[in-house]
């Protein structure tokens, strides 16, 4: 796999963590502003992730991808 590749497949996988902190975070919160935090994580999280899948799609179409 390239580098600029391994480089996308990582950014999705710490996505992904970033999506499973924000829901675990979200769920222990005791106060309002916790859920403001793991809000603004979760959308985060979301914007990166559609971000590296678009480009995933690029390079996959250029026949980077393996």
């Amino acid at each position: 796999m390239k580098q600029c590749d391994q480089n996308i497949k990582s950014t999705l996988e710490i996505a992904e963590e970033m999506i499973r902190l924000a829901n675990e975070g979200d769920a222990d919160r005791e106060d309002t502003g916790c859920g403001i935090h793991y809000g603004i994580l979760l959308d985060s999280a979301y914007k990166i992730k559609k971000l590296a899948e678009e480009e995933r799609e690029v390079h996959i179409k250029k026949g980077w991808w393996k």
